[in-house]
């Protein structure tokens, strides 16, 4: 009942995985989306539920980067086709699944200049997102993929800039795709676009740094953060009058606080635009079988924002949770291939012991 509850006031669930089961139980409770990353690729990886299509892969001669991003492609396909009719009923403003990009391209230990990275990412999302109706290529909105972003617009790529923490970035985000949809040689009918504002992880940085908030203010600077940037993109976004909505999507809704309620965030920004939630947040939502009410645009008491405004320095919030985000997408990234090679080590050395032992006269 809960996730029904949520998807009537307004806000669309996606799923922030691609694993075949999942997508197919969540599918069942209304969700309409999903969303992939290096981190739920490997993770399906290690349950071996792929060990014979790496099999096969190995056997096609592919290296272990290509299978990597062969599976997360298959994967990613996989969903889409679930959620194709969603994205067929809704003539293309719902029904998506997520694609990210390399995360190795923003890798400190890859001696890549910032020019280089914008054109890795140009050409990676051109190349992932060709041919695909229902797929969208997530941008992080580091320095080079705030950069990428106009001329992946211009080419008709559908993004999701992920990694957003600040207004900072959603505003470049914002002014980079829309120069870049407004040149679109095939128009803005069917012009899509969201921003995924990641809002638990700014609550840890929150409750680690900034010991003096009130207890009012303490645990809400994602969630004021996450509304102010969806009143702002409502704003932008209505005097356009575009036939699809462009869209925020509240991401990093797992609360890390052991004490809060598993739905806080959910409960917190329900109403409109897209929560995309991990499978124990819509677990625990279905479980809390609550009556869910429009809230994303009550604002909280202004002297918590006043609060906020004052004390949350948005510029030292952005450098330290964007140099841990691009971390935590390089390293899944770097386990993944050697999790791959550690099944290609197996699979070769389980193939030598069974060659026959040929006996010298």
């Amino acid at each position: 009942m809960s996730l029904k509850s949520l998807i009537s006031t307004g806000t669309k669930v996606w799923l922030d995985g691609v694993e075949p089961d999942q997508i197919k139980s969540n599918r069942a409770l209304g969700i309409t989306g999903a969303t992939s990353n290096p981190t739920i690729i490997s993770q399906i990886i290690e349950k071996g539920t792929l060990d014979r299509r790496i099999v096969e892969l190995i056997g096609q001669g592919l290296n272990d980067n290509a299978i990597a991003w062969t599976l997360d492609d298959e994967l990613v396909r996989s969903a889409q086709e679930v959620f194709l009719p969603v994205w067929e009923q809704t003539r293309a403003d719902d029904g998506y699944v997520s694609f990210e990009l390399d995360p190795l391209i923003e890798d400190q230990e890859q001696p890549l200049s910032h020019a280089e990275r914008v054109r890795k990412y140009v050409e990676l999302g051109k190349q992932w997102s060709a041919g695909h109706r229902n797929r969208m290529i997530k941008v992080p909105a580091t320095a080079a993929g705030l950069d990428a972003l106009e001329e992946l617009a211009a080419a008709g790529v559908t993004i999701n800039v992920t990694l957003m923490f600040t207004e900072r970035q959603y505003r470049l985000a914002l002014d980079a795709i829309w120069r870049g949809a407004q040149r679109r040689p095939q128009g803005l009918s069917d012009f899509k676009s969201v921003y995924s504002i990641f809002i638990s992880r700014t609550d840890v940085y929150a409750d680690k740094h900034l010991h003096d908030l009130s207890a009012a203010a303490r645990g809400q600077v994602g969630v004021a953060t996450a509304k102010e940037i969806w009143r702002l993109n409502q704003e932008f976004w209505k005097e356009k009058h575009l036939r699809l909505h462009q869209e925020i999507v509240f991401a990093s809704t797992g609360v890390k606080d052991p004490a809060a309620p598993p739905d806080k965030y959910v409960e917190a920004l329900s109403g409109s635009d897209i929560q995309t939630n991990p499978p124990a947040t819509n677990e625990a939502v279905q479980r809390l079988n609550k009556q869910y009410t429009r809230k994303v645009d009550q604002m909280l008491p202004q002297d918590v924002l006043n609060e906020i405004g004052a004390r949350v320095d948005m510029a030292k919030l952005e450098q330290v949770l964007m140099a841990e985000g691009t971390k935590k997408f390089a390293e899944p990234q770097k386990e993944l291939l050697q999790r791959i090679a550690g099944k290609r080590a197996s699979i070769e050395a389980t193939a030598a012991g069974s060659r026959p032992r040929v006996r010298h006269a």
